[in-house]
């Protein structure tokens, strides 16, 4: 029996704006607003990457900011949301939960507010044009100042109900500990909001633990090293935290040297819920089927593995009942195929 994996029923994640633009896009904006790319983006893509210095994600992070800049107006970043929309339907994604943080748009878009509204409308159009289920999560920036992510934090508040279902934390994991966004949080969570803050990545265990008992995360972006503390494995199990692990991007980035080594098994079978993500395949080649043929391929993953992988992608969204509903059951009805 073979089981097309762009035809599993999923959800996805962990995806951030900028970094699901097209590289197509990207330099095609490029040309149009005369923005000059490095190498790196242009003749040497996708770029090579590690982020096991400050160094490094220091260059990671320049493409990064580099690709953001040529979202000039309101009708690139509408283009943008639509095409990856698009892709997420290529991809076999129905429900997608897209990072952002308003305040890196600021400069093209006016305030952080104005930039929302937007974002949440192309958000909306690119829905209903494509059928995919897309919901917002505000990201603050663990290398800006805390007092900047409450302000986010009461910007997801503002938006909650109106598209925006979770509050995140971002960028360099070894810059700004966790205690020091508990505030901003708080703020986020009073209002129901998820908690989806980024640990257990460019640090160890220990990040994972303060993420859940500093910022009371429901689910953590990446989380791969807590594999390094068996304890932390087992309480991520018991509360049913969902980790949102991004294979390429961990290698693309140095946090395991090669696909095997991501603990995508490990995890598994230890009963922590699992979401693949592709994270910002701009800079990584890799979208999100990819992820899955990953867990395969590397992992040895059976299609009931993998449908249970998706159902896990379902029931640690903040999809709908009604949309969580028709998933599992397209799930089912793909293992049964």
């Amino acid at each position: 029996m073979t089981h097309d994996l762009k035809a599993l029923p999923k959800a996805h994640l962990h995806l951030h704006l900028t970094g699901a633009m097209r590289h197509s896009t990207l330099v095609e904006l490029a040309r149009t607003h005369r923005v000059s790319l490095p190498p790196a983006l242009t003749q040497d893509w996708p770029p090579q990457l590690s982020a096991t210095d400050e160094r490094g994600w220091f260059r990671f992070q320049r493409l990064y900011d580099t690709a953001r800049s040529v979202l000039r107006t309101a009708d690139d970043l509408y283009r943008v949301v639509r095409e990856i929309a698009e892709d997420e339907v290529a991809e076999g994604s129905r429900w997608l939960e897209l990072q952002a943080d308003p305040s890196g748009y600021t400069a093209r878009y006016g305030s952080i507010t104005a930039f929302t509204e937007l974002l949440l409308d192309a958000a909306a159009v690119a829905a209903q044009a494509t059928g995919v289920g897309i919901a917002i999560v505000i990201a603050a920036n663990r290398t800006r100042h805390p007092l900047d992510a409450r302000t986010l934090a009461r910007l997801a508040v503002q938006f909650a109900g109106r598209g925006v279902v979770g509050f995140g934390l971002s960028n360099d994991e070894r810059r700004g500990p966790a205690e020091d966004f508990e505030r901003a949080f708080g703020i986020a969570g009073r209002a129901g909001l998820l908690l989806v803050p980024h640990a257990g990545e460019l640090l160890g265990a220990a990040s994972v633990t303060a993420a859940l008992d500093r910022l009371r995360a429901d689910r953590i972006g990446h989380g791969v090293r807590a594999v390094e503390d068996p304890e932390v494995v087992k309480r991520l199990a018991a509360a049913d935290v969902t980790l949102e692990v991004c294979p390429s991007s961990n290698v693309g980035l140095g946090v395991a040297p090669n696909a095997a080594a991501v603990p995508v098994r490990t995890l598994f079978e230890a009963g922590v819920p699992v979401a693949l993500g592709a994270d910002d395949p701009l800079l990584f080649g890799r979208r999100l089927v990819k992820q899955y043929e990953i867990a395969r391929d590397v992992h040895g993953f059976t299609p009931q593995e993998l449908a249970d992988v998706a159902r896990m992608s379902v029931l640690g969204s903040a999809a709908p009942d009604s949309v969580r509903t028709r998933l599992l059951a397209a799930i089912d009805a793909w293992l049964n195929s």
